[in-house]
């Protein structure tokens, strides 16, 4: 375990091999959680509960993928721990469940099963699952402590992690939501055995980008050994998935609100959110796959301002390739400049109507840049839409 794991939280075995990431919150350090990741440690989230907040009556959301493999453990982990359970609420699995509907079911469900102001909500499930269980939690009863628990990549190395929630709407995608800690992730990677090598891989587009973030050295990492994380190598997954909590921690500290710097974990987000919209949020385009040809867009871009070089721009292009994640929309639906600009105009980032994007100066060098030239990224789009 870590030396920075907090000296009031005692020693725990099963992590001896993993990593526990702080996540520190303004000046009341109440405030701060912990990101706990390991192999098979589902076993011991009941007691890692009950030593940061006690014994609790407890919610289980999680959804119809999750249920039926890990649903049943998870009851008896915590049972077994001490906590009282409420009846588990199952949503729809997939991105089109996060929406208004579901949200209100999920509110419903809460309040039938007879939560209140102590109740705490477990987030069980990937990233669909943690944003409606946080927006719920954070509405229900002015507010209920959540405890994520992120069963797929993307979760454990970004959406579990920072407070951003929301759902989708006819305007974007997350653009109704609220900032609202977790009070506990815990990441156990043998969860990750049962997802779909599709689903691994859309997760994997989210650990590239904290190295094309600011740090190149851990890019090459992913180089070199992301073929061992997406096989199922478990001290791979903690490695990357801890180096990636403590990118995302830092920034998350130092602008919980994303008024500054925060906005940098978008990198690529903006084009992918465009592509996302435009499709649907359906299944033809994962939301992995979406950032991952963003970043790739992004490099593209400001290689053209002359920001950074083709070169490191293609090396970016070449590595999502090698490991056989999309690089360029592939499909005639996304031929709508006119409708992707409008798109990105919308994102949250935007200020007036003007385009707020992620660019970068090279590997590990990006930075936020507002009033971005349209025309240039109408020319990235052409460009991308040819192929």
């Amino acid at each position: 375990m870590k030396k920075n794991a907090s000296p009031k939280t005692p020693p725990l075995r099963p992590f001896t091999s993993g990593r526990l990431v702080p996540v520190a919150l303004g000046a009341a350090p109440a405030r701060g959680y912990d990101i706990v990741i390991g192999d098979s440690i589902l076993s011991e989230a009941g007691a890692l509960i009950n030593v940061r907040l006690g014994a609790r009556r407890c919610l289980i959301v999680t959804d119809t993928n999750v249920a039926p493999l890990y649903g049943r453990r998870c009851e008896a982990v915590l049972t077994a721990s001490g906590h009282t359970l409420l009846p588990t609420v199952t949503i729809a699995a997939g991105e089109n469940s996060k929406n208004y509907a579901t949200l209100q079911t999920l509110l419903d469900q809460i309040l039938l099963n007879g939560a209140d102001r102590q109740t705490l909500i477990i987030a069980f499930g990937g990233g669909v699952v943690g944003d409606l269980a946080s927006v719920a939690a954070s509405l229900a009863l002015r507010g209920l402590d959540i405890v994520q628990i992120p069963t797929s990549l993307v979760a454990q190395v970004d959406s579990s992690v920072g407070g951003k929630t929301g759902i989708n709407t006819a305007h974007g995608k997350n653009t109704v939501g609220s900032f609202y800690q977790p009070r506990l992730v815990i990441a156990d990677v043998s969860l990750l055995d049962s997802l779909p090598p599709r689903e691994m891989l859309a997760g994997y587009a989210e650990v590239v980008k904290y190295g094309l973030l600011k740090d190149a050295e851990f890019f090459r990492w992913c180089q070199a050994h992301g073929a061992q994380l997406l096989s199922g190598d478990h001290t791979a997954q903690i490695h990357a998935i801890g180096e990636s909590c403590v990118h995302k921690a830092k920034i998350v500290a130092a602008d919980e609100r994303e008024a500054k710097d925060r906005a940098l974990l978008n990198f690529g987000h903006t084009f992918g959110h465009a592509l996302e919209a435009i499709g649907g949020y359906s299944n033809a385009l994962l939301h992995g796959e979406a950032v991952a040809v963003g970043m790739c867009l992004a490099f593209k871009l400001s290689a053209q301002l002359g920001l950074c070089s083709n070169a490191e721009a293609y090396e970016v292009r070449d590595h999502f390739m090698a490991v056989r994640l999309p690089t360029a929309p592939s499909n005639l639906a996304y031929d709508d400049i006119d409708r992707l600009m409008q798109l990105m105009a919308q994102d949250k980032k935007a200020r007036a109507g003007k385009l707020t994007l992620i660019l970068t100066r090279g590997i590990g060098k990006a930075f936020v840049s507002h009033d971005v030239d349209a025309d240039a990224v109408r020319e990235v789009w052409r460009d991308a839409l040819r192929r």
